[in-house]
């Protein structure tokens, strides 16, 4: 099954596949999962210990347990406040010392989390959404991007994953299609397109492992594109979520006083912390107890292609056949050559 990529070279694993971190989504099953079928889980910490109720040495134990092969880890850098920054460090030091070498950045600068990981030999991708912020990251010290385009769920960005390929592929690292990878033949034309790899959620949600409450897996089966939106009222930032009744009821758009107060650096941090904490606990919430609670999922335009639970496994299998057995065999640049 073994698909070779530069990101399947760089972090020892068989298919070029991530299953993206996810809040509340990432419990330690999924993840192991992902990585034990030939991928790479990432390890969301908020999820693992606010969302799944695990000290995260535990929980890193747990995934351990299920899997010996490489897992992933997400790091939010953005300073918000300073005890949430102090436990980010905490349980990135956790990780390192518990053998994790796969690093995925968001949302700052990412240089002392680079730092911290080269000390041992490891790797850090960043999230971006166009070229400015990868210039950043590079200059940061990173070693591949996570290309976050407009068909992503969670915090989405601007551009198709076609126009974000031509914008950074000369940039000498590889790039990662983040964002409206929900079925086989999709994950098989950015491989073929010219991306090292991709990253999938909204897929993963819809899969045995994942715990998420079967509401929320029956929303993602009939959903299609159009039933999804952005809204700023997760975080202050545009974040990617099925349009249901509760989220009708609820509106889209942050409101007035709260879109003044985002405008200005010293106002922006304490609003969006405000939002951020709100909604964890609305989407823990919906995760555990689905529409007995409130319909409110978050998910990408990947829900198109997303017509059965399947397990992880089935997944990367069914992702990595379709991309070998492509009729047009014409691979991109990063990975002519390389199959």
């Amino acid at each position: 099954m073994t698909l070779e990529t530069l990101l399947t070279k760089k972090l020892g694993i068989e298919v070029p596949l991530i299953c993206g971190p996810m809040y509340p989504c990432s419990n330690p099953e999924l993840v192991a999962a992902a990585s034990e079928a030939g991928g790479i889980g990432i390890i969301q910490p908020m999820s693992l210990v606010f969302a799944h109720g695990y000290k995260f040495e535990d929980g890193l134990r747990r995934i351990h347990q299920l899997t010996n092969k490489p897992v992933g880890f997400n790091a939010i850098i953005e300073k918000t406040i300073s005890t949430f920054e102090k436990q980010m460090r905490g349980w990135i030091d956790a990780a390192l010392e518990r053998n994790v070498r796969f690093f995925v950045t968001a949302l700052g600068n990412p240089r002392w989390v680079v730092r911290l990981v080269e000390e041992v030999g490891g790797t850090v991708f960043h999230d971006v959404t166009e070229r400015k912020w990868a210039l950043k990251a590079l200059d940061a010290g990173v070693h591949g991007l996570i290309c976050v385009n407009n068909r992503a769920g969670g915090h989405a960005g601007p551009r198709p994953p076609e126009a974000l390929l031509e914008e950074m592929g000369d940039l000498g690292v590889p790039l990662i299609c983040a964002g409206g990878v929900g079925d086989p033949q999709t994950f098989a034309q950015m491989i073929k397109l010219g991306y090292a790899g991709a990253q999938a959620g909204t897929r993963f949600i819809a899969t045995y492992e994942c715990s998420a409450h079967d509401d929320y897996k029956q929303a993602i089966l009939q959903a299609q594109e159009h039933d999804i939106a952005l809204t700023d009222k997760l975080s202050g930032i545009p974040c990617s979520i099925i349009k249901t009744p509760t989220v009708e009821k609820l509106g889209l758009r942050a409101g007035p006083v709260a879109r003044r107060l985002l405008r200005y650096e010293r106002t922006k941090r304490v609003v969006r912390t405000l939002y951020a904490l709100q909604s964890m606990w609305r989407l823990k919430r919906a995760n555990a107890l689905g529409s007995s609670f409130k319909d409110y999922y978050q998910a990408g335009k990947s829900v198109a292609g997303v017509h059965e639970i399947l397990s992880a496994a089935e997944v990367v299998k069914s992702f990595a056949d379709a991309a070998r057995t492509s009729a047009d065999q014409r691979l991109g640049p990063q990975n002519r050559g390389r199959w």
